[in-house]
């Protein structure tokens, strides 16, 4: 009897939060049921959206929803890792796309490191011309190469690790830019991150600048969080929002040089949102240096 139950035992688990979108979370299930699943437990940990799972729930029976009221991605996931038994653990968000290969992927390359972030691409959910916002998300968004082999984190919306990993360090922390924080906390502790190309999965970009404003209002304030409240933390951090706008001439040629943008005018249009984001950007550090909400 231990052996048919060893045998049988998930040896894969996809965790997914999700709260109110529905649309993107269909497409992100009908993708990944276009992957191999067998021996793979996906679960959906809901954070209690105020619209009902039912039909998906109808239309996915092979898909665990379950609810978790505590808010916040953090809460989801660790929820998740906790409702499944795989000892691979696979990440995604519920607007993220998988490629079909996604899981074939990920268990191929999973012995290459304890933790393995891979490409995200971004693709546009309306139709041409593009919005700034979308023109900069083409250039700049979730560059997980540069993350993992410059910066040493890895996002959680395209990551592989293993449970032990995740026993030995804890789970993710709410109230921070979580996936960066546990994935720090899991190289300080010694364990490897390597970033695969080949693990790839797509993510819509933000259609204007309300959604990409209130993105990057989110991720400064989650980055101040983990840079410190001391003094010296505080002038550090004030240094480097008054560095805001200068960053934004030094990217520009990212910008110009990009095959991502396709017009003089999307060109234009992803400058433009860039200088204004980095200057947004400033005023917002220096407020909360000086101890002030944004």
């Amino acid at each position: 009897m231990n052996k048919a139950i060893t045998e049988s035992a998930p040896t894969d688990a996809v965790i997914i939060p999700h709260y109110n979108d529905i649309p993107r979370l269909e497409r992100c299930l009908r993708a990944l049921m276009a992957n191999d699943i067998a021996g793979t437990e996906i679960v959906v940990i809901d954070n209690a959206s105020p619209v009902s799972l039912d039909d998906l729930r109808y239309t996915f029976p092979k898909v665990r929803f379950i609810v978790e009221t505590q808010k916040g991605a953090a809460h989801a996931r660790n929820r998740g890792v906790a409702e499944t038994t795989a000892q691979r653990l696979f990440f995604i968000d519920a607007d993220c796309v998988p490629d079909s290969d996604w899981l074939a992927v990920g268990r191929e390359i999973a012995a290459n490191a304890d933790l393995i972030g891979g490409r995200v691409d971004v693709f546009d959910e309306t139709p041409p011309p593009r919005s700034g916002a979308e023109a900069f998300e083409a250039v700049f968004a979730f560059n997980f190469r540069r993350y993992i082999e410059v910066q040493g984190f890895s996002g959680a919306g395209n990551l592989l690790t293993r449970r032990d990993v995740f026993d030995a360090i804890g789970g993710f922390i709410n109230g921070v830019s979580e996936d960066r924080e546990w994935t720090m906390r899991a190289v300080d502790r010694g364990y490897s991150l390597i970033y695969e190309d080949r693990f790839r999965v797509s993510h819509p970009s933000r259609q204007d600048w309300p959604a990409l404003k209130a993105k990057w209002r989110r991720t400064t304030q989650e980055a101040f969080m983990l840079h410190g409240n001391g003094l010296v933390a505080r002038l550090r951090w004030a240094l480097r929002g008054l560095a805001m706008p200068a960053s934004a001439v030094v990217h520009t040629p990212k910008v110009l040089f990009s095959d991502k943008v396709t017009s003089p005018n999307e060109v234009l249009r992803a400058v433009s949102t860039l200088v204004r984001l980095r200057c947004t950007r400033m005023v917002w550090m220096l407020r909360q240096a000086m101890g002030r909400t944004i």
